[in-house]
């Protein structure tokens, strides 16, 4: 039997104390410019993603789970591991463990400067 959606996962929120912090850190992780828009019930900042179907998430002002007790989101990095968990330790993350190689890929575990953990994920190939 196929699976009837592409997905399981529709889209992640990642509490911020600091919506303007929290956009300074995650647009340097990411390497991109990202913006607070003011649409809906609370403001949010969107996950660069490339097109209307793909899975993202965004930023919004809340309570982390402190000391990254929390759910792990892993995020994708836009160009290599080093060079993103580089810009998200230079922004204030803190680099728990060393890397973790699977058949896959490769992914590195951190804590936000909120408390959330976090991973930066590199597909191989």
């Amino acid at each position: 039997m196929t699976y009837p959606v592409k997905d399981t996962l529709v889209w992640c929120e990642i509490p911020v104390t600091d919506m303007a912090e929290g956009v300074a850190f995650y647009s340097a992780l990411f390497d991109v410019q990202m913006t607070i828009e003011d649409g809906g019930p609370n403001p949010v900042s969107f996950f660069p993603k490339q097109g209307d179907d793909d899975v993202a998430g965004h930023i919004y002002p809340g309570k982390p789970a402190q000391n990254g007790e929390g759910i792990t989101v892993h995020l994708h990095a836009p160009d290599t591991l080093e060079a993103t968990v580089g810009r998200a330790q230079k922004a204030g993350a803190e680099i728990i463990g060393p890397v973790v190689d699977l058949p896959f890929g490769r992914f590195q575990y951190a804590i936000d400067p909120f408390g959330n953990s976090i991973s930066v994920y590199s597909k191989s190939g």
